[in-house]
């Protein structure tokens, strides 16, 4: 595969490398390909099958998943990288473990601990995926954390304030210097956000939220729509939703390679460092689609995820999530023990104990949060 690769591309064998030295095999799995390995066989990885985008776990077992999003931005990615011959392997490993740090709860949940943790340095999710691989993740007996490569840690780290990339060493060096991460980071993100576009589409229209006539009205999903149904006259909804949902993805991917394409032509990008060095990033949609993208976010964050139904299940996430961290700091003897020991090598101050406990509320599922706050303030359990 290698041999295909563009000149841009960020080649394994030039990587940065890893935090602690490995002898790497030779003739077998690429860096990359070890990283996405090391992330599927993580802890944190199988947690993602119970903690939710926008729906809680326990309405429905067809709804996505983190886990089911991290799949499909690979799927995504992939599709991106191969057109533009960048490497794969990176890609589907940055998308895999992108979304690691993510509460339970969705953003909800990320809101809430946020708020608790605003005193003590806050809590990013991206932050929190790569505290996870560089440290939390424990599996290996020569060093901490997963050991991932450069590439694929600064590909997690997404943004970052200036103030917080200052105490990230490597990783943080672009947002100081104003660099950009690799072409395979970029189409990640971008592979992101056309993969979670989608799929609240569908889950949206699944659950009865989001109304088609309204979303057909409003954003570039009505002509599509439109289109297929005049094909497929006679077929039922759930198929004319997915031969949507699909063609939209394929529109979106096809823009963004094209446009992309075209951008590395007109800069005369030669290498990773041309594509670090540049001032923005490279990966784009045209402006046109980039304004229809903008339509139908907005058209999601008022007719889906501030729905009333939505809200009222968001607003429950956030307490359950308050009242675990409120109770955990104020009495850290209720954490399982491996945290409190964490506690006692970490000297136990307030700043350091805010953070283990958020890292143990980082960590739970959505079930296993409900679960707990069942434990700690249901008398009546025998937890």
């Amino acid at each position: 595969m290698h041999c295909t690769l563009a000149s841009y591309a960020a080649h394994a064998e030039h990587s940065r490398g890893r935090r602690y030295p490995e002898e790497e095999p030779t003739g077998g799995r690429s860096l990359y390909q070890r990283d996405r390995d090391r992330v599927i066989h993580s802890t944190a990885f199988r947690r993602l099958e119970y903690k939710t985008q926008v729906f809680v776990n326990h309405e429905g077992d067809l709804y996505r998943t983190r886990l089911t999003h991290s799949l499909e931005v690979g799927q995504i990615g992939r599709a991106i990288a191969r057109q533009l011959g960048l490497d794969e392997d990176l890609v589907e490993a940055i998308s895999l473990a992108h979304d690691l740090g993510h509460t339970p709860f969705g953003h909800a949940g990320q809101d809430a601990l946020h708020a608790c943790m605003l005193d003590y340095g806050g809590f990013e999710h991206n932050i929190q995926s790569l505290r996870i691989v560089d440290g939390l993740e424990m599996r290996y007996g020569d060093f901490p954390g997963l050991n991932l490569s450069f590439e694929t840690r600064e590909g997690i780290l997404k943004h970052c304030s200036l103030s917080r990339a200052a105490k990230l060493g490597d990783v943080g060096e672009r947002f100081l210097l104003g660099q950009q991460p690799s072409l395979e980071a970029q189409i990640t993100n971008l592979a992101d956000e056309i993969a979670y576009n989608n799929h609240d589409i569908d889950d949206g229209l699944r659950s009865g939220l989001l109304q088609l006539e309204e979303l057909c009205a409003h954003t570039l999903f009505g002509e599509i729509f439109a289109s297929v149904a005049q094909r497929y006259p006679h077929a039922p909804a759930s198929v004319l939703r997915h031969e949507s949902g699909r063609r939209l993805i394929n529109l979106l991917i096809t823009d963004l390679v094209e446009t992309t394409r075209t951008r590395l032509q007109a800069a005369n990008i030669q290498s990773i460092q041309d594509i670090r060095q540049h001032p923005e990033p490279l990966a784009a949609h045209s402006p046109e689609l980039r304004q229809a993208i903008r339509s139908l976010k907005d058209f999601l964050m008022t007719h889906l995820y501030r729905h009333p139904r939505v809200h009222c299940q968001a607003e429950k996430a956030k307490r359950v999530v308050r009242e675990i961290f409120s109770l955990l700091f104020e009495d850290p003897r209720l954490l399982p023990l491996k945290y409190q020991q964490r506690l006692v090598e970490r000297g136990g101050g307030e700043r350091q104990r805010a953070r283990v406990v958020a890292d143990y509320i980082a960590g739970m599922t959505d079930r296993f949060a409900l679960a707990e706050y069942e434990r700690l303030f249901n008398p009546a359990s025998h937890r």
